[in-house]
């Protein structure tokens, strides 16, 4: 392979990248399950103590509930069903966005991360809105 041929596959590959991660991005599916990913991975970090306990019980639940009824929502069998599980997801982002605050409060060397997890938390919350004004 030339060089020139090289670098065309380089940028083929490159573009195919970005079409991706961006295809990615407007996946709720996906996008769902890498949060509740995200907030697991994070959660390992916290200490065990009594209040962190119930709080990573409690943001487990929601943040993962949120792709769990999306997927459900997905495979409505009515329009009603399908608004139904979308306020589910609607509902399970604002949770999660309490029980990030309450974990930032109760872990203040872990603020940052609960507030990059929230802003997530809040698109997706948006997001449900959106689709349930449509």
């Amino acid at each position: 392979m030339s060089k020139a041929q090289l670098e065309i596959s380089n940028i083929k590959t490159k573009m195919s990248n970005e079409v991706q991660i961006t295809k990615h991005k407007f996946d709720l599916e996906e996008r769902t399950s890498i949060f509740a990913e995200e907030v697991i991975d994070f959660l390992k970090l916290l200490g065990s103590n009594p209040i962190n306990r119930i709080l990573i019980s409690q943001l487990t639940r929601s943040a993962c509930s949120i792709g769990a009824n999306y997927m459900e929502a997905d495979a409505a069998e009515s329009k009603k069903d399908f608004k139904h599980k979308i306020s589910i997801c609607k509902k399970e982002a604002k949770e999660t966005r309490h029980w990030l605050r309450m974990v930032a409060k109760a872990n203040p060397d872990y603020q940052e991360k609960c507030r990059q997890l929230w802003r997530e938390a809040h698109e997706l919350l948006l997001i449900f809105s959106t689709i349930l004004k449509k």
